[in-house]
């Protein structure tokens, strides 16, 4: 559930509508576990005082009365559970937050628990100011809480694992988050094309959108991309799961088939996808002005018709629905797709890890239990409620405000396994919400069937994502046949990495750029190989097998 970085519909959109993003997963997935007899118990007849930091949000507003010092929020955690929150500091905001947490580390003035992100996990760890909460989690952690953070199979606990202790609580969300095909359905229908199935398909598709201009605008396009396409937090607009068309991938640790791991960025796939990003540029497929234009300026080509092809995340309806639906009419029809492959062989979704910050517990921290104490009730209380429990989520009158009290959680971790392709497209299709699991699936079920049963038809955008024919319908056969490429590093940075990773990754999207735009040819990708290789990449290469070799499964 983590979202980290907040896209702008997407926070208008979902947000506003149900607590689905920033520190909640979007994706919930499993059967409400059932009571375990041999659960912890809390004794709440002693109440014990934790401290921790916390940030503002611009998407929390208190009641009337309340503030981070004194909430109904806390107030609960103090009567249902017998712990006590209290902040060492607020900070105005989450850019603030993070440099404030890092004058706390280098004054060593910790609070008893905090976020903090891989680098950090790993030098307090080396410095000795946190403590190996082993022995304290496996004491505390309640049955559901073991299985609710081990249902990747460990591997998130696994990264804040050193020498076999365990050195804090992962901040985890679904890894299992696949990139799509989106494509102007209507248009193939008026241009009488058939579905792209592959890469060649979409190629086809691309040029007929451009040449035909099937939105009349004059000013044609394939597909929309905007300036960061790269980056992992460019969820729409972006060209992360193009590279992975032509089984390329992007800042990814991969095998190399001899043992060993090298980076995807200098891999010779790399250059077949720049060569085809350099050809649909030459004939017009690609705007020009896309490197100067963020994600919604590029969207702006989708709203108005001047393209009709984009990839990006399961969320994507939700941005399209700002030109999908004008004055209570579906204007624009879309269809999802699995990301096409180059050749025979299937096109790998790249994934992460689902986690790249932490929760900390301080070696001068007198109740640690009351940390793993928080770690098990946000757990229930964010995926099966009881009714008194949504004071949690809304306040203390239990309703729907736009306040989103659950930010006041100090501590959150999302799902990191969901069956929702499994159950809404079914439930949606047969209009049975007897089978609906969650609280996220029946959110998402009332939502997608205000759409069906044509109360709401600005609810489209939910259908797409949810529907019989949405992009959640297409991920259980991507998790069944394992079509999917996970990062195969995930140890905390190594010293080459900090200190040459940003340098080397602006290296990179300078030459992707230039061969993108036609300004170089692209064997230029084989000088930029060289120089990554001796810019700190080879070091950084050595640094990391070095890893891998005691830590490969």
């Amino acid at each position: 559930m983590k979202k980290k970085s907040r896209i702008l519909l997407i926070v208008a959109l979902i947000l506003s509508l149900t607590i689905t993003a920033c520190g909640k997963t979007t994706n919930e997935g499993e059967k409400q576990p059932e009571k375990q007899s041999d659960t912890p118990v809390e004794q709440k007849n002693e109440v014990i005082e934790v401290s921790t930091v916390s940030a503002s949000d611009q998407y929390l507003k208190f009641d009337e009365g309340e503030s981070f010092e004194k909430n109904s929020v806390y107030d609960a955690y103090e009567k249902d559970i017998g712990v006590k929150l209290t902040n060492k500091w607020v900070s105005a905001d989450d850019v603030q937050f993070k440099e404030k947490v890092k004058m706390s580390i280098a004054s060593n003035d910790l609070p008893d628990f905090m976020k903090v992100n891989a680098t950090q996990l790993k030098e307090l760890t080396e410095a000795d100011m946190i403590m190996d909460i082993t022995d304290v989690y496996d004491k505390n952690a309640t049955d559901e809480t073991k299985k609710f953070l081990s249902m990747d199979g460990g591997m998130q606990l696994k990264t804040a694992t050193f020498d076999g202790k365990l050195m804090g609580i992962p901040s985890s969300y679904n890894p299992y988050q696949y990139q799509f095909l989106y494509v102007r359905t209507d248009w193939l229908k008026k241009l009488n094309l058939p579905e792209p199935k592959t890469m060649a398909d979409l190629m086809t598709i691309a040029e007929a959108f451009k040449t035909k201009d099937p939105g009349g605008t004059g000013k044609p396009y394939g597909i929309a991309i905007s300036k960061d396409p790269f980056n992992h937090s460019t969820g729409v607009t972006g060209l992360i799961a193009f590279l992975n068309s032509y089984h390329a991938y992007e800042n990814l640790w991969m095998e190399d088939g001899n043992g060993n791991l090298v980076n995807s960025d200098i891999q010779p796939q790399v250059k077949d996808a720049l060569k085809a990003m350099q050809e649909m540029f030459k004939k017009g497929l690609i705007d020009p002005e896309f490197s100067v234009k963020d994600v919604e300026k590029a969207a702006e080509l989708l709203y108005n018709n001047n393209a009709g092809i984009v990839y990006g995340q399961s969320w994507v309806p939700a941005q399209l629905a700002k030109g999908a639906v004008k004055d209570g009419k579906v204007v624009q029809e879309w269809g999802v797709f699995p990301i096409p492959s180059v050749d025979s062989e299937p096109a790998l979704s790249q994934i992460g890890l689902g986690v790249d910050e932490y929760y900390v517990i301080s070696k001068q921290a007198k109740h640690p239990e009351g940390v793993i104490k928080l770690l098990n009730h946000w757990i229930v209380v964010d995926n099966h409620p009881t009714p008194e429990q949504k004071v949690y989520e809304y306040g203390k009158d239990l309703k729907e405000k736009g306040n989103n009290y659950w930010l006041l959680s100090p501590l959150r971790v999302g799902k990191q396994k969901d069956n929702n392709g499994e159950i809404l497209p079914k439930a949606i299709e047969n209009k049975d919400e007897s089978i609906l699991e969650t609280k996220d699936q029946k959110t998402r079920y009332e939502r997608a069937m205000k759409y069906v049963d044509g109360t709401d038809i600005n609810m489209w955008w939910e259908y797409l994502i949810s529907g019989p024919k949405g992009a959640y319908s297409l991920v259980p056969e991507i998790q069944n046949n394992k079509q999917y490429l996970q990062n195969k590093f995930y140890g905390a940075p190594t010293p080459t990495m900090a200190d040459r990773q940003e340098i080397l990754k602006k290296k990179r999207d300078e030459v992707y750029f230039k061969i993108m735009m036609n300004q170089v040819s692209v064997d230029e990708f084989d000088k930029f190989v060289e120089e990554w290789k001796k810019l700190g990449g080879d070091e950084m290469t050595k640094e990391v097998n070095e890893w891998y070799a005691t830590n490969k499964q």
